[in-house]
């Protein structure tokens, strides 16, 4: 049973239905309570924690391991860095407000988190000040 679950937590992930439709991620995403969304987000990055260690310890440095860094975990371990200055609870209330756009409703979790992050840590009040700091920061010399 114990290898059961991180294979359907995978699955429900990466699972994508047609235009239109939810995928299982948001439908599951959208029924949680506040809390029950931070638990479930702090479950995420824990688990993507634990598959990055995994694959380094089996596989070595290169292929997957580095693929699956440059592309999952990256932003996981930016984010635990900086739990201190931005809460769980503000990146979940980012990702509701980022499924509740109909253009994003069905987009992976982890665009969803990404969003999420990018927006907790931007400064700014309001989302429209974020955005506009978030594209100033963008075009500053010296940033990419």
């Amino acid at each position: 049973m114990k290898k059961l679950i991180p294979f359907l937590f995978i699955v429900m992930l990466f699972a994508q239905d047609g235009p239109g439709t939810l995928s299982p991620v948001v439908t599951y995403w959208k029924t949680l309570s506040s809390d029950e969304k931070e638990t479930f987000l702090f479950s995420y990055m824990t688990q993507v924690y634990e598959t990055h260690t995994e694959l380094k310890n089996s596989e070595g440095y290169g292929g997957i391991t580095e693929w699956y860094y440059n592309n999952r975990a990256e932003l996981i371990y930016g984010i635990f860095d900086k739990l201190e200055e931005v809460k769980i609870s503000e990146m979940a209330k980012w990702i509701d407000e980022y499924y509740s756009h109909g253009e994003y409703a069905n987009r992976p979790f982890f665009e969803a988190l990404e969003f999420a992050y990018r927006f907790a840590d931007a400064s700014g009040a309001t989302m429209w000040e974020k955005y506009e700091n978030l594209k100033f920061d963008k075009i500053k010399p010296g940033k990419n």
